[in-house]
């Protein structure tokens, strides 16, 4: 199914890096889009070349995002919800404090399952729109040295199927959940672990620009579906691995040698910072 830009969007963590793309993308695709971030100067600075509509938001604030939500509704519907926003934590599992693990299941997890209800209480009662949840080939597959952000993006993805599956069961047609999952994205979140051995896994593939997952999330804006993947092979790989876990234990250390090849590759390519 393709649908037109159809009402307003709203992305959430658009002050920069995958966010701020994405909202440049879905403008470029004739979307007039609400940029939110926790730090609203950063919002409005990305907003401004948008057409300046921004608001600073903090994900995990349940009458923030139904405010957003309201605000978004009463310039011609909301049509579209990106749940962008998220924090990464490297390193084994047990070297995470209780604050640590607690903060990213809030916005990784809790904060997108909060701007999602929000957006479908105004979707449901429209009778049609779409939230697309950015979670990440670590919600496909245990990410081995990503384990606690791996878990948070586990739990979106299956809140985000299982709600889409509520939806079709209230006999909501038109009313759109879908998963976009990129591989590790060249951001100032990534250029900051080249030297990180706990972020392995996130240079053991493709790397790609926000730009490029930008394109892919606006063409899925357009014609949504349930989980996409990018690159796709990736996602196709990553899936094996899960339906066989004795082997991808096995393949450890290939994850480990791939991993430090891709710092290596990427810390030759670098240049400055992508912020």
């Amino acid at each position: 199914m393709t649908t037109p830009a159809s009402g307003t969007a709203v992305v959430t963590g658009a002050g920069g890096g995958l966010g701020r793309a994405i909202a440049a993308a879905l403008h470029a695709d004739g979307w007039p889009v609400l940029l939110t971030d926790l730090d609203a100067d950063a919002a409005a600075a990305a907003a401004a070349p948008l057409g300046g509509w921004s608001r600073g938001l903090d994900v995990r604030d349940e009458a923030a995002c139904a405010e957003v939500a309201a605000e978004a509704a009463g310039r011609g519907g909301l049509g579209l919800w990106v749940n962008n926003a998220g924090i990464l934590v490297t390193g084994p599992s047990w070297t995470h404090d209780a604050a640590t693990r607690r903060r990213v299941v809030e916005v990784n997890a809790l904060g997108a399952m909060t701007g999602t209800l929000a957006a479908l209480a105004v979707m449901r009662g429209q009778g049609h729109g779409h939230v697309l949840n950015v979670v990440s080939l670590a919600g496909l597959i245990a990410a081995p040295g990503e384990t606690v952000y791996s878990a948070s993006k586990h739990a979106l993805l299956a809140f985000s199927l299982g709600t889409l599956a509520d939806l079709r069961m209230a006999g909501l047609a038109d009313v759109h959940v879908s998963c976009l999952c990129p591989d590790g994205i060249w951001t100032p979140m990534l250029h900051d672990r080249l030297d990180d051995p706990g972020a392995l896994a996130s240079f053991t593939g493709t790397m790609l620009t926000p730009e490029r997952v930008a394109a892919r999330a606006a063409r899925l804006a357009r014609r949504p579906r349930p989980v996409v993947s990018l690159p796709r092979w990736r996602g196709a790989q990553v899936r094996l691995l899960d339906a066989l876990p004795r082997l991808a234990l096995a393949l450890t250390p290939v994850v480990r040698a791939a991993g430090r090849s891709g710092q290596r590759r990427q810390r030759r390519r670098a240049g400055p910072d992508p912020s």
